[in-house]
């Protein structure tokens, strides 16, 4: 057995000023008007659907739906982004205090400067976000830069850094090599110090070994890691964060090299009788027609070794860009509530093209919005359902409906029209008895050309986006931009319901109550949006259409 330890630790680290930091937020709070609203998981104000438990209470700041002054033609209005230059992985978030912190791979040198660091924002619902800063450095202890890793709260100090410090085991490459090393933080995330002796696991002459994912194994009283070794996801335990031992290794082929693994537990259909483990990490699925996504198995977990209950694994999203995703759980709720769902969010970008977005003000993409996922058999199956976390309804503005009506190879009747690039549809689409037609398009455009379409194809069950290159520099992209993106998903009861997410360079689709989910970065012209719905084939009935603009989320910087 392969075992790694971490020599004798002393604090080395530095200080943000947070004073500065803060009240730069407060005055861009006052202007802008928004104050941290919470859905299920904040201690400060609320709205939209709730989970018991602990609740925030509920707040009366007014929404704002205009853009952010001086923003470019792509920058979303409510997802994460950075104020400027490069984002990718996201980094699992904690809670503590009341406050989610989360972190993302972040380069302030892009794009004449390499390497990533840990950059740190706080929210108390998990859509409004406030800027906090770099809260671990690059290329300040001879390893390289910090890349993806995760952190957890050490309530029980097993690692010796004190009660509730927050210990945070990273990537590090250095001349090609990737380590893995240990930080710490006393100060409840803000700012990190680095372990002397790092690093805490040396790499045995493996390519491939990174993206550390630690959880805690209350059950047997240990830490668990798991490790991306190119086809091969290791696991290693531990019972101070500081000495990993080598227990066993899940390996699959066809997958690429995996990256980003994620271990966790979750209730089937709600049920703590049927409390199964899940395995998931971000694969390439070009040899079954796909492209990069997050792929997971079920099963089970006995402390050392992980066994799926099927060998063919399944997508967590059928999009192109949901990639590198972290999931976590609400330490707040009662046992029952947190296994019978968790958060996820993910990174929304394809390294086949994330460098050649024609983005102007910052690059790399931006980050989904927060789902909750739950585990429920659909077709016969454990499958992972994402639905949108129920705090995005404190962004609903004044819905407009349009009723029942035919849907015709000429389109449907008048729907309402999108005010801005923000916005959520909701929409049921049915083949009515009497009706003839096969497949129905919801097109989404601005300035006067459609730049995305949401199918559904009822003879095939399939939920489909293709999206058109219709701005300069798309062409750049390569065909994967345009390819269509389809998901198997059955209509009930001769419906199917789609949620679709639509900010400005984005598309999130959700079918059937989250049974499948497909998310697109999108490159719309500027001007005016426009939604529109027709059925090619022959007739189909558009059975409801609600149109919901999104408030804008205005970072605190």
């Amino acid at each position: 057995m392969q075992r790694y330890s971490l020599r004798t630790l002393s604090p080395r680290g530095r200080w943000i000023a947070a004073a500065v930091a803060l009240a730069l937020v407060l005055a861009a709070a006052a202007v802008i008007g928004l104050a941290g609203r919470s859905g299920d998981g904040g201690t400060q104000g609320g709205a939209g659907p709730q989970r018991s438990g602990t609740q925030p209470a509920q707040s009366d700041a007014p929404k704002s739906f205009s853009r952010p002054e001086g923003a470019s033609q792509f920058r979303p209005s409510y997802h994460l982004t950075p104020a400027k230059e490069w984002m990718n992985d996201p980094q699992r978030p904690f809670l503590l205090d009341g406050v989610w912190h989360y972190y993302y791979l972040y380069n302030a040198d892009h794009p004449e400067g390499n390497g990533t660091e840990w950059f740190h924002v706080t929210s108390t619902d998990l859509v409004h976000w406030k800027d906090e800063g770099v809260a671990i450095e690059k290329f300040k202890n001879g390893l390289g830069d910090i890349e993806t890793g995760s952190a957890v709260v050490d309530q029980d100090n097993t690692a010796g850094f004190g009660k509730g410090a927050v210990v945070a085991v990273v990537t590090q490459q250095d001349k090609g090599v990737q380590r893995q090393s240990l930080f710490y933080s006393t100060d409840k995330g803000y700012t990190f110090k680095a372990a002397d002796g790092n690093p805490v696991m040396e790499n045995p002459g493996a390519q491939h070994w990174r993206d550390p994912k630690i959880i805690r194994d209350e059950a047997r009283g240990q830490w668990v890691m798991a490790l991306a070794e190119g086809e091969k996801i290791g696991l290693y335990t531990s019972q101070e964060l500081k000495d990993w031992r080598y227990v066993s290794g899940f390996e699959r082929k066809g997958l690429g090299i995996l990256e980003c693994p994620d271990l966790f537990q979750l209730d089937l259909d709600g049920d703590p009788a049927k409390r199964t483990w899940v395995l998931a990490a971000s694969a390439n699925g070009t040899a079954e027609g796909r492209t990069t996504g997050v792929a997971y198995w079920t099963g089970t977990f006995d402390g050392t070794r992980f066994t799926p209950s099927n060998d063919k694994h399944q997508w967590l999203d059928a999009g192109a860009d949901f990639y590198a995703a972290v999931t976590w759980d609400d330490p707040r709720l009662p046992e029952n509530e947190r296994m019978a769902s968790r958060h996820a969010i993910g990174w929304m970008n394809n390294w086949t093209y994330a460098r050649q977005l024609p983005t102007t003000d910052w690059q790399g993409g931006a980050d989904s919005i927060v789902r909750d996922i739950r585990l429920k058999t659909v077709q016969g199956r454990p499958t992972l359902v994402s639905t949108p976390t129920p705090a995005l309804s404190a962004l609903d503005g004044e819905a407009k409906t349009a009723g029942s009506q035919a849907l015709t190879p000429g389109g449907a009747g008048e729907l309402p029209a999108p005010a801005g690039g923000a916005y959520r549809l909701d929409v049921t689409l049915e083949r009515a008895p009497g009706d003839d037609g096969t497949e129905a398009l919801l097109k989404l455009g601005s300035g006067g050309a459609d730049y995305a379409t949401v199918g559904y194809n009822f003879e095939e069950s399939t939920a489909w986006v293709s999206r058109a290159a219709v701005v300069p520099g798309a062409e750049a992209l390569g065909p994967l931009f345009t390819e269509r993106r389809s998901a198997q998903s059955p209509p009930r009861s001769g419906s199917v319901n789609l949620t679709v997410f639509v900010d400005y360079s984005s598309v999130e689709v959700f079918v059937n109550g989250g049974e499948q989910t497909l998310t697109s970065v999108v490159l719309p012209r500027s001007g005016q949006p426009a939604v529109s719905a027709a059925s090619p084939g022959g007739k189909l009935t558009l059975k409801s259409f609600r149109y919901t603009p999104l408030a804008t989320v205005l970072a605190a910087r």
